[in-house]
């Protein structure tokens, strides 16, 4: 299928055959094998409600946005309607996981005058769940913190057995048994308000009635930063806003094994701003991952999407900036009649996908040479699939076009196995100029999380390695540095160089990361009150959320400034920031404005 209404990667999946999805790790993320239907993300206008039908499943989200699950052979028709306007696949999305309180200046604000505590303000969580067990989720008399959980994997079918068994197996009745349900508006997983985990905790066998895990501990220790009681090891382990209301939603996944995906972001973030407004409170959101699929300039839907919801009520929307910063899985380049770039492929490489993103306006030809020598060329004039098997690969390539949204075009290369691995060794990549010059372009790999360690480009460059959502304008963008060392963590996402923001004019929404956290060795809670020591931006960006809940109380809840939130959040971060050892410019692609100080950001 070729469609300008369709993303290039959607076009692909819907133009390729089943057995060269199910052997790609791309393609097949949103499809539904058993009912063989899609999971779309769609941008529309007018009225779509009218669609749902017992084939059609239509989820209105905010802003114009929807998630539609439609069989594969309605597809064509579905984006034949006028008030249809850009459809994209769901993304797999990655937990960016590889002691900064003081370095983060919390205390002067925190245990002294205005003596901040994240109070009235709701913390958001969306992540791998969260051990609501734990007594740091806990207030001073046992009750839990958490205002509601909700978690995506869970059935509604599951929960009430478990509830109906809680009296027969153990003698102990409740009040909730046959309640569960999704959240309204929603049809998966379940809503667990703050009374049942109370009446959870109440009980010798909680998961009866809130059957809800994070087997990861990714969420718990990112929860734990941002708003930890303090209840354990005499407050060692306290969080940035410790009396914050939690709201958290376990991102659900299609597969036991799989990742959760944009769509499941989606409903988390629709979800925790009308709880928010619902319950009239300001609220932090939270977001420790990403994926590296897309330009990097804010224009897929999902960035768009969440700049939406920065704007919905009193809210900020915290993003870490991911940890590919030294992956080696991003080049980029400018100029020339000619370049080569050189991909090194590890042993025992499954498929993987490279991205080309190239300015539409300068045309060039790419010619594809396989480790045997064996060099094939691409026309990048004819838009659609094409297809070769060169040794042990099959190479499925998509020439896009542009989007409404983007100027730039997208050549999508995805390496599949004949076998069980693609071929070995270095895959080159001829750019040659059909004008006088090349013009910007730029590769990305997939995340490391699911590349062989070996498998990445000869000469990488780390810029513009932010993961996506990071990359959104509305949202505070957080890179990681090494408090102990005051320096930048190489791992961290680097924004775009700061010569080419004053080359290319690019707005203060593109500069990016923000600001930076501590982000290496944090010292933090794990599941069933275990300690753990974790490093990555997914640690760095809880920080800036509970930092932000304290902001936010200061503002709003202790009525010093009712319109501290959203983009006066970011502003009042950036002008606090404080400079780190060895960086000498800013703002810069490493660390944005600099590191996060809370005490210097309050204009007391």
């Amino acid at each position: 299928m070729d469609s300008q209404k369709l993303e290039t990667l959607l076009n692909l999946a819907l133009s390729s055959e089943q057995s060269e999805r199910e052997r790609s790790k791309q393609l097949e993320v949103g499809f539904l094998p058993k009912t063989r239907a899609w999971e779309l993300i769609v941008k529309y206008h007018g009225d779509i409600g009218r669609l749902n039908s017992e084939l059609i499943t239509v989820e209105e989200l905010i802003a114009g946005y929807a998630i539609v699950t439609i069989p594969e052979n309605l597809i064509d028709s579905f984006i034949g309607l006028e008030e249809i306007e850009y459809v994209e696949k769901p993304k797999r999305l990655f937990f960016t996981q590889l002691q900064g309180k003081r370095a983060s200046c919390i205390f002067p604000v925190s245990q002294r005058d205005p003596n901040l505590t994240g109070a009235g303000v709701l913390v958001g969580v969306i992540d791998s769940g969260i051990d609501y067990q734990n007594l740091e989720f806990r207030n001073s008399t046992g009750q839990t913190r958490i205002l509601s959980l909700w978690d995506q994997t869970v059935t509604v079918e599951e929960t009430n057995e478990l509830a109906d068994r809680l009296e027969m197996l153990t003698g102990e009745a409740s009040e909730f048994v046959g309640m569960a349900s999704a959240p309204e508006g929603f049809s998966v997983g379940v809503e667990f308000s703050k009374n049942r985990i109370d009446a959870a905790l109440r009980l010798n066998t909680p998961m009866y009635l809130v059957p809800s895990f994070d087997t990861s501990g990714h969420g718990t220790a990112v929860a734990a930063i941002a708003a930890a009681s303090g209840n354990l090891q005499d407050g060692q382990y306290q969080g940035v806003a410790p009396e914050s209301e939690l709201l958290i939603v376990k991102l659900g996944s299609p597969d036991p094994d799989s990742f959760p995906r944009t769509t499941e972001l989606m409903r988390a973030l629709t979800y925790m701003v009308n709880k928010a407004i619902e319950v009239g409170k300001p609220i932090a959101i939270n977001l420790s991952f990403g994926n590296t699929y897309g330009s990097h300039d804010g224009t897929s839907l999902v960035e768009r999407f969440l700049d939406n919801v920065a704007e919905i009520g009193r809210s900020v929307v915290c993003v870490g900036s991911g940890n590919e910063g030294a992956a080696g899985g991003h080049v980029s380049g400018r100029g020339g009649e000619k370049e080569r770039v050189e991909l090194n492929v590890g042993n025992y490489q499954t498929s993987f996908s490279v991205q080309i993103w190239k300015e539409y306006t300068n045309p060039f030809t790419i010619g594809i040479i396989s480790p045997f020598g064996i060099r094939k060329e691409i026309d990048t004039l004819r838009v659609g699939i094409q297809r070769f098997v060169t040794g042990q690969t099959e190479l499925l390539i998509y020439v896009g076009e542009p989007s409404p949204y983007s100027v730039n075009q997208e050549i999508y290369f995805d390496f599949l196995p004949v076998g069980s691995y693609v071929n070995q060794g270095v895959w080159t990549f001829e750019l040659i100029a059909q004008d006088a010059v090349l013009g910007n372009y730029d590769f990305y790999l997939p995340s490391n999380t699911i590349l062989n360690e070996n498998t990445r480009f000869f000469v990488p460059v780390p810029t513009k390695t932010l993961t996506i959502p990071s990359t959104a304008s509305k949202v505070i963008t957080v890179g990681a540095y090494d408090a102990a060392y005051e320096a930048y963590a190489d791992f961290s996402g680097r924004g775009y160089p700061l010569q080419s923001l004053a080359m290319e004019r690019i707005n203060q929404g593109s500069i990016k990361p923000d600001i930076a956290a501590p982000g290496v060795a944090i010292n933090t809670i794990g599941p069933g009150n275990s300690f753990v020591q974790v490093s990555g931006t997914s640690f760095a960006t809880p920080f800036v959320t509970g930092g932000a809940a304290l902001l936010m109380e200061w503002g709003i809840i202790r009525e010093n400034d009712p319109y501290l939130y959203g983009e006066k959040v970011k502003a009042y971060f950036r002008r606090g920031s404080r400079p780190i050892r060895g960086e000498s410019v800013y703002p810069n692609e490493r660390v944005g404005y600099g590191a996060l100080c809370v005490a210097d950001s309050i204009p007391l």
